[in-house]
Parts: structure tokens; sequence; C-alpha cells
């Protein structure tokens, strides 16, 4: 600011400060009015190239050389370069191509690399931050509501409290009024006594007074009566004996809070649109065994089930209560026991990697965690015999009532049921009862949301959309007894039957496309994927799992 010029600077010659000058020499990077331009290159000690003033800085300087223009542009060290470059040794076999032809090309660039900023980029990042107020929505609503159910698991706990209390009161008033009643009948008893000693006493009192020689002779005593006295009772009070709160035990009874975890992913950009597409994989002609993993399960110990923590270790069941997280080497990398002791019927992994599994004896779904083994959903009146977890981190379990007549499927997100799916749009059961039989029933979800079912009961397999109508029933023409159900990236479904040594699969509309059966399978049971597409097979004839490329 300069005070001589007004409150405002402006631009101005910069030789006779004549206002808002309409040129400017690059080389010397100074503002000119038209009449100073003459007066600026008669400087001859160095080179001038005056340019209009919104054109200034389109004339390179070299870096250099200072004093020179430069007008070409060098490839393989990628700067302009003067006279001066191009007849040093520097740059002797470089390729040189004009500067503005450069800057031409440069700025097709740039336009282009703006398009695609502008055209994909730019709209995804804004798309990416719009999805932080949802979150974080989703975050304050999940909070309410992890509040919400803690409360009402408290709330549960202390009316649980409360009877415990009021029933261990009630045993007390109940051995109170027993033992008033006692002392009642043994206060009547020694009364009557009394009075009949006191009677006794009176008329041995009147014998003596009496000259009666009758009366007195044929008295005859009662101190024998009267010396077996009442029993003497002890009696022990009833006592509390208070446990010592463990907080620890308290809080298992109580529930579990599964920690906040993030999954962080790269965004990938497989087309012009900027929008990721999964690769089409079709059949092979010819599955392979890529693995063939040997467990500690043999015939006597069946295994049963099986479910991908990653495409190197997986999850089984088997029938000894144990599940057993093996890698492709077939070593354990840990296991857990079942609470019960029993054969969980199926299990599955969340989003986090955390192991679920259904117990069938003790009718709970139970989560194993660092921790160790909690229970999260006791059912009444009814049994799981299966269960899968969803893309949206719910669960879908297939229930059994006690009676054996109904199958159902229940959705619970945490512990809360939110679905039930029974019946079709005309009123009949979609899943056969179990009646006495112990067979679990798969169930997965589809990449289209459809809920599949390995209905054993039925020789079929179920498919329902995610409102629950009913989609389609496969039954093919022999007995295939499914056991197991998966579904890959392609939404197609594969299905091993337990009286078959074949993989059956279908497309997502029921269609049957082809089987496994070349890659000898003994008695295949429980099926999962990894995030490949490969087939992880179990054997319970065998104890083995093998792992199967079936798509590419």
């Amino acid at each position: 600011m300069n005070s001589s010029r007004g409150k405002q600077d402006v631009l101005r010659c910069e030789l006779c400060e004549t206002s808002m000058p309409l040129l400017h020499c690059d080389i010397c990077h100074v503002n000119l009015c038209k009449p100073c331009v003459g007066e600026h290159v008669l400087d001859e000690t160095k080179e001038h190239k005056i340019v209009p003033f919104k054109k200034r800085g389109s004339t390179p300087k070299c870096l250099k050389h200072s004093s020179k223009m430069c007008e070409l542009h060098c490839e393989q060290s990628d700067c302009p370069i003067c006279a001066l470059c191009v007849s040093s040794f520097d740059h002797e076999q470089h390729i040189k191509v004009d500067i503005f032809k450069k800057f031409e090309e440069k700025k097709a660039t740039l336009r282009r690399e703006l398009q695609k900023l502008e055209d994909h980029l730019y709209p995804k990042y804004q798309d990416i931050l719009s999805e932080i107020p949802i979150q974080r929505k989703d975050l304050n609503r999940n909070s309410k509501n992890l509040k919400a159910a803690i409360n009402k698991q408290g709330r549960d706990m202390q009316r649980e409290i409360e009877s415990v209390i009021t029933k261990m009161k009630a045993d007390v008033d109940d051995m109170n009024s027993q033992h008033l009643a006692d002392l009642k009948k043994r206060e009547d008893e020694i009364g009557s006594s009394i009075s009949e000693l006191k009677q006794n006493m009176s008329d041995i009192k009147k014998l003596l007074d009496s000259y009666d020689i009758c009366q007195v002779c044929a008295y005859k005593s009662k101190k024998t009566v009267f010396r077996k006295m009442p029993p003497k009772i002890t009696v022990c009070l009833p006592k509390f004996i208070p446990h010592q709160l463990d907080e620890t035990e308290i809080s298992k009874q109580f529930g579990s809070l599964l920690e906040l975890r993030v999954i962080t992913e790269e965004y990938y950009f497989t087309s012009v649109s900027g929008v990721p597409s999964l690769p089409n994989k079709s059949l092979m002609n010819t599955p392979i065994i890529i693995s063939n993993v040997n467990t500690e399960s043999d015939s006597k110990n069946t295994l049963f089930y099986i479910s991908c923590i990653s495409d190197k270790e997986f999850w089984t069941s088997s029938a000894d209560g144990i599940m057993r997280l093996y890698n492709l080497r077939g070593e354990i990398v840990k296991s857990t026991q079942t609470r019960s002791g029993a054969l969980p019927y199926t299990i599955t992994i969340i989003r986090f990697g955390d192991l679920i599994y259904a117990d069938s004896h003790d009718k709970s779904l139970n989560i194993v965690t660092k921790a160790g083994v909690h229970t999260m959903i006791r059912l009444r009146g009814w049994r799981p015999r299966g269960l899968c977890s969803t893309s949206s981190d719910e669960l879908l379990v297939v229930i059994v009532n006690d009676n054996n007549n109904q199958t159902k499927i229940v959705r619970y997100s945490g512990s809360t049921e939110t679905q039930s799916i029974q019946f079709d749009d005309k009123g009949k059961p979609l899943f056969s009862a179990t009646g006495n039989s112990a067979f679990p029933q798969c169930i997965c979800e589809n990449t289209n949301l459809d809920i599949c079912v390995a209905d054993i009961y039925n020789n079929a397999v179920v498919v329902v959309n995610q409102n629950g109508e009913f989609r389609f029933r496969y039954t093919p023409s022999e007995l295939f007894y499914p056991v197991g159900i998966a579904t890959d990236s392609q939404s197609r479904i594969l299905i091993s039957g337990r009286d078959s040594d074949i993989i059956h699969i279908l497309d997502q509309d029921g269609y049957y496309l082809r089987y496994i059966s070349n890659c000898y399978l003994q008695s295949p049971w429980g099926l999962c994927l990894d995030t490949k597409d490969n087939l992880f097979v179990v054997e319970s004839a065998t104890g083995k799992v093998k792992k199967i490329k079936y798509c590419m």
C-alpha cells in the first residue's frame, strides 16, 4: 500500500507509472504501457519478449541461462531448453520438440484429466463424503439401540433378581409360618400337659387333706406319665449366606458388548463410469482339487460343518462338540468346546471374523470371541437347527418347535427378532416338519439377498426372497437329501447331498447348471466358499476338507 497512490495499489507501468498497463515483458517480468515499450527494448544487454498482459508467463525463461527464452522442450529431461542448452552436450542426443506444441499437448492432457476428475473421481469423493453423515446417523442410532438393549437387559436382570428376592422372602415366610404352627402345636400340647399336671397336683392335695381311707388307697400314681417330659427341641434358625458378587460372572450373565471395529476397503474403478463391477466367472469344464486337508476327525468323530474365516483358514464342527480352526496345512490354529458339550448345529462367521454356533441341546445361539463363549440368544419352545450370517451382519436361523411339527426361519438383528418366515401366500408351510429326526437344516443368504434352505426332510432346496416370499423349490428326480448349501459371487447355488457324492450347481433362479462329480468326494456335507469362489467341502466319511476350483 502506498499512500501517495491512494488507499489501494493498482497495476501500473513500471517506467511511467501509467495505470492498467496492457503489455508485459516475459523475460524481465516488467509491466509496460505501449509508449514505454520502445524505451524498454532499447536495453540490449538482455533479450526481451513483449506479450499482452493477460498472456504474461507464456514465454518460459531458461532455468540454466536466465537471460534466454526457451523455444524447445527436451523429452528425455522433461524440461524447457533454450538455444544455448541445445548447443551444449547435455541435450545432444535427446529428442526436442517445439515448446508451444508441447504446451498444447500438455493442455489437452490436463483437459482430459480434468474431465475424468470432474466426471468420475470428484463425484465419487462426494459420494464417499455423503456417506459420513449417514454413518454418523447410523452410529448414533445404533448407540441408542445398544443403550436401549442394555437397559432392557438390565430391567430383565433386575426383574429376575427381584423374582429371586421375592421367592427367597416367600421361602422365609413359609418357613416362619410352618415353624410358628409347630411352636403353637407344641405350646398347646405342653399347656395341656401342664393343665393335667396341675389337676393331678390338686387331686393329691385334696387326698392329703382327706381322711377317706378308700379314696386315698385307690389313688394310682401318674408320676410315670408326667416323668416323660416333652422333648427338648433346639431350633436352627434359617440364615441367609450372601455369595460374593463377582463382576466377571455378572458380566457373563448380563451379556457381552462386541467392540467397534472398522473395515477399510480400497475403491476400485473397473469401468468407464467409475462404478466397480464383479468379474464374470464361468464354470470350468473340469473342476480341480487345489488342496486336500486332513483333520483330526474320522468316521467315529464325524466332521459336519465348515465356515471360512479367510482364504487360508476355516472353522469346522464335529460330533465331539469341538469346533476347530484349521489352516490349509491341516494344523489346528485354535479350538473351542460348545458350552453344552453337544454337537453344534451349523456354524457361521460374522463380519469381523467372530464364530457363531447353534446349539440345539440347550436351545441357544452362541458367539465365540477372544474373551470366550457367550450366549447371545436362548430360545423358548423352539430349537435352532441351522443358521447363517447375512450381508447386513444379521443372523438367519432355522428353528423347530419342541413338538417337531413346525419349522420357520427367524431373522435376528443382534438378539432382537426382526422377521419370521414360515408360510407361503396360501398359508401353507414353506418348510417341512422334522418329526423326531435330528438332522440340521442348512441355510444361506445369496448375493441377490434370496434365502436358500436345504430342506433335508423334504428332499428339496427351498428359496424365498428377502421378504420371505416363495421363489422356487429345487427337487431333483433322484433322492439326494441336501445337507450343505452355499452361494458364490455369481449368485449360483451349490448343494451337497447326504447320499450322493456330487455337488449340485444351480443358477439364482433354480435352473440346474451342472454337477461337480469328478473330485472323488465321499459323503460331502458342509460347504463354504472363500473370497475367490473356491469351494471348501467337508467329507463326513473321511474327515477331510477338499478345496475345489470350479469356476474362473
